[in-house]
Protein backbone atom coordinates (compact mmCIF):
# COMPACT_ATOMS: atom_id res chain seq x y z
CA UNK A 1 0.00 0.00 0.00
CA UNK A 2 1.79 3.08 -0.62
CA UNK A 3 0.38 6.38 1.12
CA UNK A 4 -0.70 8.84 -1.68
CA UNK A 5 -4.49 10.48 -1.03
CA UNK A 6 -6.61 10.61 -4.29
CA UNK A 7 -9.66 12.65 -4.04
CA UNK A 8 -12.53 12.21 -6.42
CA UNK A 9 -14.11 16.13 -6.11
CA UNK A 10 -17.49 15.87 -7.32
CA UNK A 11 -19.40 18.55 -5.56
CA UNK A 12 -18.39 22.51 -6.45
CA UNK A 13 -19.75 24.01 -3.24
CA UNK A 14 -17.20 26.53 -1.86
CA UNK A 15 -17.64 24.58 1.46
CA UNK A 16 -16.80 21.04 -0.09
CA UNK A 17 -14.17 22.45 -2.35
CA UNK A 18 -12.49 23.65 0.68
CA UNK A 19 -12.42 20.99 2.61
CA UNK A 20 -10.73 19.22 -0.22
CA UNK A 21 -8.34 21.91 -0.59
CA UNK A 22 -7.24 21.50 3.11
CA UNK A 23 -7.19 17.92 2.88
CA UNK A 24 -4.82 17.93 -0.33
CA UNK A 25 -3.00 20.66 1.55
CA UNK A 26 -2.35 18.34 4.99
CA UNK A 27 -1.17 15.01 2.57
CA UNK A 28 1.07 17.43 0.93
CA UNK A 29 2.60 18.96 3.82
CA UNK A 30 2.81 14.93 5.43
CA UNK A 31 5.07 14.88 2.10
CA UNK A 32 2.04 12.18 0.48
CA UNK A 33 1.40 12.19 -2.60
CA UNK A 34 -1.95 13.83 -3.99
CA UNK A 35 -4.14 13.07 -6.84
CA UNK A 36 -7.40 14.96 -7.39
CA UNK A 37 -10.20 13.91 -10.46
CA UNK A 38 -12.20 16.77 -10.86
CA UNK A 39 -16.25 15.88 -12.04
CA UNK A 40 -19.15 17.69 -13.30
CA UNK A 41 -19.78 20.29 -10.78
CA UNK A 42 -16.10 20.58 -9.01
CA UNK A 43 -15.07 20.50 -13.08
CA UNK A 44 -17.13 23.76 -13.37
CA UNK A 45 -15.85 25.38 -10.54
CA UNK A 46 -12.28 25.18 -11.86
CA UNK A 47 -13.30 27.00 -15.23
CA UNK A 48 -11.29 30.44 -15.20
CA UNK A 49 -14.46 32.56 -15.82
CA UNK A 50 -16.40 30.83 -12.79
CA UNK A 51 -13.58 30.78 -10.09
CA UNK A 52 -14.56 34.46 -8.55
CA UNK A 53 -18.27 33.78 -8.26
CA UNK A 54 -20.05 32.55 -5.21
CA UNK A 55 -20.20 28.88 -5.50
CA UNK A 56 -22.72 28.61 -2.21
CA UNK A 57 -22.90 25.55 0.43
CA UNK A 58 -24.11 22.26 0.00
CA UNK A 59 -26.26 23.21 3.15
CA UNK A 60 -27.88 26.93 3.32
CA UNK A 61 -28.44 26.54 6.36
CA UNK A 62 -24.99 26.78 7.67
CA UNK A 63 -24.39 29.94 5.98
CA UNK A 64 -24.28 31.34 9.10
CA UNK A 65 -21.46 29.46 10.63
CA UNK A 66 -19.85 29.21 7.41
CA UNK A 67 -19.25 32.77 7.05
CA UNK A 68 -18.08 33.29 10.30
CA UNK A 69 -14.37 33.39 10.40
CA UNK A 70 -12.61 31.07 13.50
CA UNK A 71 -11.38 33.44 15.82
CA UNK A 72 -7.53 34.26 15.14
CA UNK A 73 -7.46 33.12 11.41
CA UNK A 74 -7.71 34.03 8.11
CA UNK A 75 -9.79 32.43 6.00
CA UNK A 76 -8.27 31.58 2.89
CA UNK A 77 -10.24 30.97 -0.79
CA UNK A 78 -10.16 27.06 -1.60
CA UNK A 79 -8.40 28.19 -4.90
CA UNK A 80 -5.25 29.50 -2.86
CA UNK A 81 -5.97 26.81 -0.72
CA UNK A 82 -5.23 24.38 -3.28
CA UNK A 83 -2.26 26.68 -4.99
CA UNK A 84 -0.75 26.31 -1.53
CA UNK A 85 -1.26 22.36 -2.00
CA UNK A 86 0.61 22.15 -5.22
CA UNK A 87 3.45 24.06 -4.10
CA UNK A 88 3.90 22.08 -0.40
CA UNK A 89 4.30 19.26 -2.36
CA UNK A 90 3.48 16.57 -5.46
CA UNK A 91 -0.21 16.97 -6.16
CA UNK A 92 -1.42 16.19 -9.42
CA UNK A 93 -5.06 17.79 -10.68
CA UNK A 94 -6.98 16.06 -13.18
CA UNK A 95 -9.89 17.04 -15.50
CA UNK A 96 -12.28 13.79 -15.84
CA UNK A 97 -12.31 13.73 -19.87
CA UNK A 98 -15.70 12.32 -19.75
CA UNK A 99 -17.32 15.11 -17.37
CA UNK A 100 -15.23 17.44 -19.96
CA UNK A 101 -17.24 16.17 -22.78
CA UNK A 102 -20.56 15.93 -21.42
CA UNK A 103 -20.42 19.29 -20.09
CA UNK A 104 -18.95 20.81 -23.15
CA UNK A 105 -16.15 22.60 -21.52
CA UNK A 106 -12.50 22.96 -23.16
CA UNK A 107 -9.63 21.93 -21.29
CA UNK A 108 -8.14 25.29 -21.69
CA UNK A 109 -10.29 27.45 -20.30
CA UNK A 110 -9.78 25.89 -16.79
CA UNK A 111 -7.32 27.25 -13.98
CA UNK A 112 -3.63 26.73 -14.57
CA UNK A 113 -3.68 24.62 -11.97
CA UNK A 114 -5.18 21.56 -13.48
CA UNK A 115 -2.59 19.59 -15.28
CA UNK A 116 -3.96 17.74 -17.51
CA UNK A 117 -7.24 15.82 -18.67
CA UNK A 118 -7.76 12.09 -18.30
CA UNK A 119 -9.95 8.96 -17.86
CA UNK A 120 -11.04 7.28 -14.77
CA UNK A 121 -8.37 4.13 -15.68
CA UNK A 122 -5.59 7.03 -15.39
CA UNK A 123 -6.72 8.49 -12.28
CA UNK A 124 -7.03 4.73 -10.63
CA UNK A 125 -4.09 3.87 -11.58
CA UNK A 126 -2.39 6.57 -10.06
CA UNK A 127 -4.61 5.82 -6.78
CA UNK A 128 -3.85 2.29 -6.65
CA UNK A 129 -2.77 1.30 -3.26
CA UNK A 130 -3.32 4.74 -1.73
CA UNK A 131 -6.66 6.39 0.14
CA UNK A 132 -9.13 7.82 -2.05
CA UNK A 133 -11.57 10.08 -0.72
CA UNK A 134 -15.30 11.02 -2.62
CA UNK A 135 -16.04 14.83 -2.25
Amino acid sequence: MNDSLSIVLFSGTADKLHAAATLAAGAAAMGRPVNILLQYWALDAFRSERIEIDHGLAYDSMAAYASRPVKGTAAIPWLETFRMAKELGEMQILACAGSLEVLGIDVTTLDPLVDASGGIATFLLAAEGGQVLFI
